[in-house]
């Protein structure tokens, strides 16, 4: 079923021509829409060490061990050097001569008599101890060489033994793909993209557009009352030597200037440097000695500079987001409202519309692929206030710290997919990442979720390229079904199961992205079935939230079933809310669905002061019930968390339920038998069954 953000439209048509170019003089062919223009206005101001091998090398350098070493040796006794001998397998070096070699033995044996003096043992101890080792040497009925192999300790790698030789200098430092313990980190939490360079996949034949800026303040209202906040400026510097062989200058564009060429606007203190930085992540070239390596480091990049301006319009974005949507697979976006903590916005209409036809016709009606960062406002925000990351259409990515800690900046929320790769608490200096940097440098201090987004980006570039079919859903089934917890650990919320066994977390998403298990996936992966929506009910009598205890409302439905847009097994779910309150931000609103899994919609915001907007029909946007039977009795709570008592007043709770209606795993390809896809498809089966069942029985009764 079509996606359809139906939301009407006021824009400027212009009358339809035959060439749709997309610069025509003055004005900019809007291809989400049959026959409209935007004009630019002229006077618009342009703006915008490894610990392990230290510790190895500490051990070699240390006389105690070798000394221990050589002790050990002598205590083995001349009889087992005898008995090996007469075995004829304990041989002399190549390096010695017999007699050298038989030297050397005397010298050994006469050196642990002479241990055994230094130990206080008599002539007389020593004849007997010999005695005894004769009973023992006529005992020893067979000598058996043996082999050596090797032991591990498990989750360490050393990433020399990673068949992966890059010469470029920052490589062993971009711990987000390799991570070895490098700056204090967990050996082994990475993105696994080293499996899947070695099957072959760099991203070869995908390209990826960075778009990813915004600026802070309130601008005139009918430009737009939104503000948007830019975690650092954002353009390409497409002539650096580590991103000029990937740069894609056809795809590329300047909403900012309304020209193709998004180079970076210079200033003193470098504020321009973020989307270098991202593209660096993503398509730095490998093995050029220069910088370090992107993740897809065949693929190319486009630049799409889109908020170097004082003020930010609903057309700007919708040309960004649209911009060349046969042509860029994926946009990489680390921009949105205000992380301040009391700001609720996201996509106007037009940009709304773009979104939709993007997924609807983008790629030639595979749907473009949008990656949103989920936001550094940090436990005083929430992603679900966020339009952007919170769309059904967006894949929102958080952030880890190299040990697996949340990083301090991370948002929450129910909307959030995966998790990559970010800095947040270490002040060890190479504990950032490590990418490309402006005029030709390199840098070790891209940080924030913006960091974790073009991360997320090249994965998808890699999956993309072991299977071009796959579509906008398809990424994001691949995303639940091998994403990891891994070692991540979350202090605030622990990990929980969802009704269908999937594991989450309320910050984490479905874990840290692994490449190699999602090129595996994507190989042999076949489209998921066609997608329907269903209203499953809603409340719209206004109901008083009380100033202490909780609101709770029910919602009981049938998910359309009998009817053509019936929803069996979930993929999104939205909440659509209308509240009002004395004090928005105390507000806490959870969900619970018909399996038991509940969901935090909104959290505490102390920040947010907000007593008359509140939320006027939000769609609060949950994906922990993934794969769930929508079926049966919701649950919705809504309170206060405050110090305060507060008043509110529910006024809409309307439920949209998003997925398939025939199982979407059921026809998959398992190899891994421990793997989600196994235990979700061998779900799908019992349920496929019991139903088959019951119904049999129902017809069965019916004719009776």
């Amino acid at each position: 079923m079509t996606e359809d953000p139906s939301f009407s439209l006021l824009i400027l048509y212009e009358k339809p021509v035959k060439q749709k170019s997309v610069i025509l003089k003055s004005a900019l062919w809007l291809p989400f829409l049959d026959s409209g223009y935007f004009f630019y206005h002229n006077g618009l101001a342009k703006a915008r060490r490894r610990r392990s091998l230290q510790h190895k090398l500490r051990l070699e350098k240390d006389s105690r061990d070798a000394l221990l070493e050589q002790l050990r040796v002598l205590r083995v006794g001349a009889w087992w050097l005898r008995a090996a001998a007469a075995a004829g397998w304990l041989q002399a070096p190549s390096a010695l001569s017999g007699k050298q070699w038989s030297t050397r033995l005397s010298r050994r044996q006469a050196a642990s008599g002479e241990v055994a003096k230094q130990s206080g043992t008599g002539c007389g101890q020593r004849r007997q101890l010999g005695k005894k080792q004769d009973r023992r040497e006529k005992k020893v009925r067979k000598a058996v060489q043996q082999e050596g192999f090797s032991r591990r300790k498990r989750g360490y790698r050393d990433i020399n033994d990673i068949d992966i030789n890059m010469n470029d200098p920052l490589f062993t430092k971009q711990w987000y793909l390799i991570n070895t313990g490098q700056a204090d980190g967990t050996p082994g939490l990475d993105l696994n993209v080293a499996e899947a360079w070695e099957l072959g996949y760099t991203g070869k034949g995908v390209t990826i557009g960075i778009m990813d800026d915004g600026s802070a303040g309130i601008y005139p209202h009918l430009l737009t009352s939104m503000a948007r906040f830019l975690w650092k400026q954002e353009r390409i510097d497409y002539l650096h030597p580590d991103l000029a062989s990937n740069y894609n200058a056809k795809a590329s564009y300047d909403f900012s200037s309304n020209d193709p060429y998004p180079y970076p606007r210079y200033t003193d203190d470098w504020f321009n440097s973020h989307g270098t930085r991202c593209a660096g992540e993503v398509s730095a070239a490998a093995n050029n000695n220069i910088c370090g390596v992107g993740v897809a480091y065949n693929s190319k990049v486009a630049g799409i500079r889109m908020l170097d301006q004082p003020f930010m319009t609903d057309i700007i974005e919708a040309s960004s987001i649209s911009h060349m949507p046969q042509v860029i697979d994926i946009y990489s976006a680390s921009w949105g409202p205000t992380d301040n903590g009391k700001t609720v916005d996201g996509p106007r209409e037009l940009t709304l519309q773009a979104m939709a036809d993007g997924v609807n016709k983008g790629r030639g009606g595979k749907g473009s692929i949008y990656v949103w960062a989920s936001g550094d406002g940090g436990s005083y925000d929430d992603c679900n206030c966020d339009g952007y990351a919170s769309s059904m259409w967006t894949i929102s990515i958080n952030s880890a710290i190299n040990d697996g800690r949340t990083a301090l900046y991370d948002e929450s929320c129910s909307s959030t997919l995966a998790s990559t790769f970010s800095n947040g608490r270490k002040r060890n200096p190479e504990a950032g990442v490590a990418t490309t940097d402006l005029y030709g440098n390199c840098t070790l201090r891209h940080s924030g979720t913006s960091a974790a987004a073009p991360e997320a980006a090249g994965v998808f570039a890699l999956a993309l390229e072991a299977n071009l079919h796959l579509t906008w859903r398809d990424m994001q089934h691949l995303t639940v079904l091998t994403s990891k917890r891994n070692q991540l650990h979350d202090e605030v919320h622990r990990w929980r199961r969802n009704g269908v066994g999937l594991e989450f977390n309320h910050l984490f998403g479905y874990g840290v992205l692994d490449a190699g298990a999602m090129v595996k996936m994507a190989k042999d992966w076949k489209t998921v079935p066609e997608r329907f929506h269903c209203v499953g009910g809603s409340i719209q009598e206004p109901e008083k939230i009380p100033p202490t205890g909780k609101l709770v409302l029910t919602l009981t439905t049938d998910a359309c079933e009998g009817k053509e847009n019936f929803v069996r097994y979930l993929e999104h779910v939205q909440a659509v809310i209308t509240v009002n309150s004395t004090r928005r931000g105390d507000l806490n609103i959870n969900m619970t669905s018909p399996m038991g899994t509940k969901s935090i919609l909104l959290s505490w915001r102390p920040r947010d002061d907000d007593s008359k907007v509140g939320f006027d029909k939000w769609p609060f946007m949950t994906t922990h019930t993934w794969g769930e039977d929508p079926r049966g009795t919701w649950a919705l709570e809504i309170g206060f968390v405050g110090s305060q008592p507060q008043r509110g007043v529910l006024k809409e709770w309307t439920l949209m339920l998003h997925g398939t209606q025939s199982a979407p795993y059921i026809d998959q390809i398992v190899k891994d038998y421990q793997s989600k896809l196994a235990m979700s498809k061998k779900e799908e089966l019992e349920e496929e069954l019991d139903e088959a069942v019951e119904r049999s029985l129902k017809s069965i009764l019916s004719k009776n």
